[in-house]
C-alpha cells in the first residue's frame, strides 16, 4: 500500500485515540490510563512492549532486517494541573486535569507511525517508541534514564518533537544546537531583625536586603553575561511582612533562571551565590540560599540534526522548514536523553495560537489536522536513519 494511502486511513483511528486522551489527562507519573492505552495498542501491532520503565513510561521495539543499529522515537504523555475552559465534546472531564500542551497529539502520532511502520517495514535496524511520563516540570526523562533506558535499549540516536502553536500548521523548526534552555530554580530565605516601622535604625531590615538582592541578581544578565548570549535571572516571588507598622523579621525570595550552555549554566549559579553573600555582609543579614537544578540545556548534535532537516523537507517541502529560528527560553527534559545519546528536537506547527490557543492555555487544544503530517515524518525519518544499505 501506498505510504501516503496508509497514513489516510489511520487518520481517523489516530485522531479519535488523541481525543481520548484529551478528555482523560493525567498529571506526572499518573499516567495509568494513558500508559496501558498506549501499551495494548502497541501490542496489537505484535511489537515487544515494555512496561513500568519510570513507574508509567512505555517502550516498544520493531526490528526489520539484519542491521544492529538502532535509533529511538520520543513522545511524552503527561498533562497540566489545569482546567479546561474549552466547550467542545473531547474536553477534559478531570478536574485540574488539562492536555494545554499537546502532549495528546505527540502520543497518537506515535501510535500513527508505530502502526504504519509495523506494515511497512522499509528500514534496516531497531527502532524503539518511547512513551515517557511526567515531561512537564518533574523530569520523567531523567528518571527513565536513571532506570536504564539506554542500557536496556542501547540506540545511536534518539528524536523528539513538540508542535509549536504560533507556527503554521504541518511547518517545522529544525535548530542544531541550542534549542530549548536549561532551567534552574532558587528559593533564598534572608533573615533579619524585626521591629517598629518607626524604628529602623533598631532593626535589621530584610525587606531593604532583599531589594537590593532583586536588584543584584538582575546585574548577572544585564552586567555579568555577553550581551550576544541568551539567559534569564527572573526572581518571581518575593514574601514578607504582615502589617503595615512592623519590620518583618524574615523575608522569602525565589525565582528562575535559565540558559543555553552548560558553561552559562554554572556561571549564573555561581553567580547568583556570590551576590547572596554580598548582600549578606552589605546589610548584616542572614541568607540561606537553595539553588536546585534543573532541566539542563536540550541541544541537538549535528548528525540527527541533519536527518531531521533532510526529513522535514521532503514531507513538508523546502519553505516549510526554518533552520534559524532562535531558541526558546523554555525547558524539555528531552535534555536529559540528548546528553546521553545524539540527539534532535523539532519544533512541529500546530497552527495560528488564535484566541490564546498557546500553549499553557486553558484554552489551548492539539490540531488533528497535523496528524498525518507528523506521522509521515516520524516514518520517513525511522526510514533514513535506518535506511537499507
Amino acid at each position: 500500500m501506498d505510504l501516503t494511502d496508509l497514513i489516510r486511513g489511520l487518520q481517523p483511528e489516530i485522531a479519535g485515540i488523541r481525543r481520548d486522551i484529551h478528555t482523560h489527562p493525567e498529571l506526572a507519573f499518573e499516567e495509568r490510563r494513558t500508559s496501558d492505552i498506549v501499551a495494548r495498542y502497541l501490542e496489537g501491532l505484535g511489537l515487544d512492549v515494555h512496561r513500568g520503565l519510570a513507574k508509567t513510561g512505555v517502550v516498544a521495539r520493531l526490528q526489520a532486517g539484519t542491521s544492529g543499529r538502532a535509533i529511538g522515537l520520543r513522545a511524552d504523555m503527561d498533562a497540566l494541573p489545569l482546567d479546561e475552559l474549552n466547550s467542545f465534546a473531547h474536553r477534559s472531564v478531570n478536574t485540574m486535569r488539562m492536555h494545554a500542551c499537546g502532549h495528546d497529539g505527540h502520543t497518537a502520532m506515535l501510535l500513527g507511525a508505530a502502526a504504519a511502520l509495523s506494515k511497512t517495514r522499509n528500514f534496516d535496524g531497531t527502532v524503539y517508541f518511547i512513551f515517557q511520563p511526567a515531561e512537564e516540570h518533574e523530569g520523567g526523562g531523567r528518571v527513565m534514564v536513571e532506570e536504564g533506558l539506554f542500557r536496556r535499549f542501547p540506540m545511536e540516536m534518539v528524536f523528539g518533537l513538540h508542535n509549536w502553536p504560533g507556527m503554521p500548521a504541518g511547518h517545522f523548526g529544525v535548530t542544531e544546537g541550542p534549542v530549548m534552555a536549561g532551567t534552574d530554580r532558587f528559593d533564598i530565605k534572608i533573615t533579619g531583625r524585626g521591629g517598629h516601622a518607626a524604628m529602623p535604625h533598631q532593626a535589621v531590615d530584610v525587606i531593604v536586603a532583599g531589594s537590593a538582592l532583586v536588584q543584584g541578581l538582575q546585574t548577572l544578565v544585564s552586567r555579568n553575561t555577553d550581551p550576544l548570549a541568551a539567559a534569564v535571572v527572573s526572581v518571581t516571588r518575593f514574601e514578607a511582612g504582615f502589617a503595615d507598622n512592623i519590620l518583618p523579621e524574615n523575608a522569602v525570595l525565589g525565582g528562575t533562571a535559565r540558559s543555553l550552555t552548560p558553561e552559562l549554566r554554572d556561571a549564573l549559579e555561581a553567580g547568583v551565590r556570590r551576590i547572596c553573600a554580598g548582600i549578606e555582609t552589605t546589610y548584616g543579614v542572614g541568607i540561606e540560599l537553595h539553588y536546585e537544578p534543573g532541566y539542563p540545556p536540550t541541544i541537538n548534535a549535528a548528525a540527527p540534526s541533519a536527518i531531521c532537516r533532510e526529513v522535514a523537507r521532503e514531507v513538508a517541502g523546502n519553505e516549510a522548514v526554518k533552520t534559524n529560528l532562535p531558541p526558546s527560553m523554555g525547558a524539555e527534559d528531552f535534555a536529559y536523553l540528548c546528553r546521553e545519546v545524539p540527539g534532535c528536537y523539532v519544533w512541529f506547527g500546530n497552527g495560528p495560537g488564535a484566541s490564546g490557543c498557546m500553549l499553557h492555555s486553558p484554552h489551548y487544544d492539539f490540531n488533528d489536522d497535523i496528524i498525518a503530517t507528523g506521522i509521515h515524518y516520524w516514518v520517513r525519518l525511522t526510514e533514513r536513519a535506518l535506511e537499507t544499505k
